[in-house]
């Protein structure tokens, strides 16, 4: 007999999509059980996620459910007031200083991805990557331009300055690079994968799609100027 395939199941998504009809603490205490029951298939398929990434990366998460961030809302500093968050998501981190970038999931009706690299460079790192990219931009867009990379991330995302980076060229040949301040790597899933028995794999596939850009960036990062 075969093993059932791990899958979001359509209760995990009917329950949020019930939290956000009814964001408030006394629902929510209500069915405290049924969240619990809904958390733990969650937590499944984080643990299977970090099977697959364990194959191909050195994790230092050591669990599916240590990967998972808490379902409450920080509202101290928010104009929004509800308690409650209405997506399950989680994070792995690289083991180790040299191993930079890190996998995030994100499952929530109309709006599952996966995503990893760079939300906020420090100034340093951010220096670091711009001074890369404009003493030789080719292993990144070599990077960029791969069959994978394209079919799973279409293109580097990332908040980006409006003018010239300051030290920079407004001329150089590889400025749309340097205005970025972010370096992210995005991909989306539809309602009928999220809810399919595929959406795993395919998680997987981009979580190692991400790997050539984080050997990248970490090379850059866990150098010296002279690339050593």
């Amino acid at each position: 007999m075969s093993a059932k395939p791990i899958k979001i199941q359509r209760s995990n998504i009917d329950f949020l999509v019930q939290l956000k009809k009814n964001n408030n603490r006394d629902w929510f205490n209500e069915r405290k059980n049924e969240f619990l029951t809904e958390q733990a298939n969650i937590e499944n398929f984080a643990s299977a996620l970090l099977t697959g990434l364990n194959l191909h990366d050195v994790i230092e998460t050591p669990s599916g459910k240590k990967s998972l961030y808490r379902i409450y809302r920080d509202t101290r500093f928010s104009t929004d007031k509800t308690p409650y968050k209405t997506h399950w998501s989680g994070s792995f981190k690289r083991a180790g200083k040299s191993r930079r970038g890190g996998y995030y999931f994100h499952i929530e009706k109309g709006n599952t991805f996966v995503g990893g690299g760079f939300w906020g460079p420090s100034p340093a790192d951010l220096k670091l990557i711009r001074d890369d990219i404009a003493f030789d931009a080719k292993p990144l867009r070599d990077i960029m331009n791969d069959k994978n990379f394209v079919t799973s991330f279409g293109s580097l995302a990332g908040e980006q300055l409006k003018t010239t980076p300051k030290g920079f060229d407004a001329g150089h040949p590889d400025i749309d690079l340097l205005r970025f301040k972010q370096f992210l790597l995005i991909k989306r899933f539809d309602d009928e994968t999220l809810l399919g028995e595929n959406l795993l794999q395919q998680m997987g596939q981009a979580f190692k799609d991400m790997r050539p850009f984080f050997d990248y960036m970490s090379s850059v990062l866990s150098g010296d100027a002279n690339g050593e």
